[in-house]
């Protein structure tokens, strides 16, 4: 029995000097096991060199302008309110409400009342003044009259001419005529009113072209050329297309605004005057890439960053600046002319990880993909 107990001992022993040791016929010069912290730090090692799969494309830069976007209404290019310049009754009207009138078309006449007559008789003195004018340079060539009284019958002729004129002129005025082309937008006044001098017969305004009305920041004014092809888009749905025609030199003094105006065509007057509308106006063109507004994120700056793999494979992060938008992505700048932007998985990769890059095909809409990453 006490023979067991020795064989016993003797085993435990040999069993806590193994355990103590850290070894037992490990090889010769192996070091102590590594702590719990060496280990951690291996594995993050191997799980940041270990690639990640992603989706990605291939996308080249294209040639694009970038837009101003402004909201604006429509105008009409000009309007007058058409007065009287006589004292009249009205006596007809010639032109209702949305009629389209030529330049000089009647609007309203007034009664002539005594005008004929006083014309006839003003008219009658003219020609007794020229009567009596040609009879003194007779005379004055006969050495019979003096300069005088030769100066004295010019006068009185160049008097009898102006009223006429005058006369004329007053008679003229009981017709009131558009003073342009248009339609006519109101007509204040009714058969049997009393006219009198300056009042309102009816307001006429140019529609063809309607302008397309708006302010642009002093930062975005400086980008906008005349000319340029502008679209709006009114409230209405309807699309429209114009011309940049004016662009303001003197600032808003409230809002520090410039205002632009787009000409555009409205020859069957179907566009409105005061519709809300939105102008988009071209400026420079850039070289930009077409991605989906998904992928973009924020760097710790609150700036626009997009994930996108260099030729090592590796994530980088590229700021970029929408510089347009449109149904099928935004129009960015920032990022290389061909670039290999990660479309799936941008969410599981941050910037120096290692990724197994797998590309999308056209039916992604981003563009043509190409088999070799690029920068």
């Amino acid at each position: 029995m006490k023979r067991t107990y020795l064989a016993a001992a003797i085993i435990a022993a040999a069993f806590i000097t193994w355990v103590l040791s850290g070894q037992i016929g490990g090889p010769e010069g192996a070091g102590p096991a590594p702590s719990l912290a060496e280990a951690r730090a291996r594995e993050n090692s191997l799980a940041e060199d270990a690639p990640v799969r992603v989706r990605a494309q291939v996308l080249q830069s294209l040639p694009v302008n970038a837009e101003v976007v402004v909201r604006g209404r429509t105008a009409v290019e000009r309007f007058v309110d058409v007065r009287s310049e006589t004292r009249g009754r009205v006596v007809e009207l010639l032109a209702e409400k949305g009629d389209h009138v030529a330049a000089g078309a009647p609007l309203c006449r007034l009664d002539e009342e005594a005008r004929p007559a006083l014309l006839a008789e003003s008219q009658a003195q003219l020609k007794q003044a020229e009567i009596d004018h040609q009879g003194s340079l007779k005379l004055q060539r006969e050495g019979l009259l003096s300069d005088a009284a030769v100066a004295a019958t010019a006068t009185r002729l160049a008097s009898a001419k102006a009223l006429v004129q005058q006369r004329e002129r007053e008679l003229a005025n009981t017709m009131i005529r558009a003073p342009f082309s248009g339609e006519v937008e109101t007509r204040p006044v009714e058969e049997g009113d009393l006219l009198q001098l300056g009042a309102i017969c009816a307001r006429v305004i140019d529609s063809d072209p309607m302008l397309l009305v708006g302010e642009v920041s002093e930062n975005e004014v400086a980008e906008l050329s005349l000319g340029a092809i502008a679209h709006g888009t009114l409230i209405t749905g309807e699309q429209v297309e114009g011309t940049l025609r004016f662009i303001g030199r003197s600032a808003n003094s409230r809002t520090r605004t410039f205002r632009v105006e787009v000409a555009v065509p409205n020859p069957e007057g179907r566009l409105r005057d005061g519709v809300t509308t939105e102008v988009i106006l071209p400026v420079a063109e850039h070289e930009a890439h077409l991605i989906p507004a998904a992928i973009l994120t924020l760097d710790d700056a609150g700036a626009l960053n997009i994930r996108i793999v260099d030729p090592n494979k590796r994530v980088r992060m590229v700021p970029v600046t929408i510089v347009k938008e449109e149904p099928e992505g935004l129009w960015v700048t920032g990022l290389p002319a061909t670039a290999t932007v990660i479309t799936v998985g941008q969410e599981l990769v941050t910037p120096g990880n290692l990724v197994e890059v797998t590309y999308e095909d056209a039916s992604a809409g981003l563009g043509q993909p190409t088999p070799t990453l690029g920068q």
